[in-house]
Parts: C-alpha cells; structure tokens; sequence
C-alpha cells in the first residue's frame, strides 16, 4: 500500500526530528485483582477511551532487570536456563524481577548478577528499557550492560536455577545466532542487538 493510499485521519504529523512513544493515561473507572499470581496478578481494568468504556485484562507485573555482561575481549556472558512455559532451555541474559519494594533497578541487577553467575561488576551503564507485551503486560524491563568483572561469593541456587549453565560467547556470534533464528529469547535479541547498533 502506497502512503497516499492510508486515510489521512490515521497518519501522525510529522513533529521534529525524533520517533518518540507518548504517553496518553485515560480516565480508570475500575480495577480489580481478578487472578493474584505467586509472582504476578491478572488485573482487569475498565476505562474511559473516546465516547466509550473499555474492559482489558493484562498482566500486572512488577517489573524486571537484565545483565548484558561484556569482558574485555567483547565477549558476553550467557545462560541457559530451563523455562516451563515454552518447555525449552533457552539462551538469555541473567535476569529477575523488582520484587524487592523500593529497590533501585541497578541495584537489582547487580544483586541479579551476582545471585544467577557469582559475578560482580565495576563499571554500569543503561542499555535500554523496554516494554515486553505491551498488549497484555504492564512490565518494563531495564537492560544494563556491566563490564569490569570479578568473582564473588558463590550463591546456593534452587529449583530451575540449579542447573544453569553459563557460556562467554564472543557478540558476533551471538548477533549471527539472533539473525538465524536459532536464539529466540526477546530480552538477549533486544540487548545483543543494541550493544552491536552502539559498537
């Protein structure tokens, strides 16, 4: 389809230079906790949206954190982790939830680090943030990237943990493995992907 063939009343006016999301609350006339999780809710929310109510049901999540690890070779650190849903194991990044209350999203992530491959970082920086199903999942996921490594004191890990196995993969192959579709974990694609657009 052609530009001038999509009606004008849906084609956003061109404001600057710079592609940005919006942010656009509505009037909330309900929510309710329909399902409450061990780590997550199903929460339905009714709102207000043009001359209409609207009922959606989503996940309310607390919110994740996310390692990209490089060494000074360009290498990252992986891990392979068994996950139920899709019943596979999969290659992804270390990772976990802000369910610490008030807890600063570095912070959980360097304690992520640590807990998931006994390994602690000197130097931080923000890789990116995302919204992970923004259709059905209030999450957002923040992706730092950690150099300068060392060892620290070894966790006890339980449960799908206990088994993980963790490789250093040099970031091209990693980019090559995304591209292939061998590697489908979202947050390793959208934090591989990055690194390799800033390098």
């Amino acid at each position: 389809m052609a530009h001038d063939e999509i009606s004008s009343e849906h084609v956003a006016p061109e404001a600057g230079s710079f592609l940005a999301d919006e942010a656009e609350p509505h009037t909330i006339v309900s929510s309710e906790v329909v399902f409450a999780g061990r780590v997550w809710d199903i929460r339905h929310d009714v709102f207000e949206y043009g001359d209409n109510e609207i009922g959606r049901d989503y996940v309310d999540h607390p919110g994740a954190v996310a390692v990209l690890v490089m060494d000074d070779d360009g290498k990252v650190l992986l891990i392979q982790q068994y996950r139920h849903p899709i019943a596979m194991r999969e290659w992804e990044l270390p990772a976990g939830l802000l369910d610490v209350e008030g807890e600063d999203p570095l912070d959980a992530a360097k304690r992520e680090l640590a807990e998931e491959v006994d390994l602690e970082a000197k130097n931080w920086s923000k890789l990116v943030s995302f919204h992970t199903s923004p259709g059905g999942s209030n999450e957002v996921l923040h992706v730092y990237l950690a150099q300068g490594l060392s060892a620290t004191e070894t966790f006890d890990r339980e449960e799908e943990e206990a088994d993980i196995l963790v490789r250093w993969v040099p970031l091209q192959e990693t980019v090559d493995g995304i591209l292939a579709g061998r590697l489908q974990n979202s947050i390793l694609m959208i934090a591989v992907l990055a690194a390799h657009a800033r390098r």
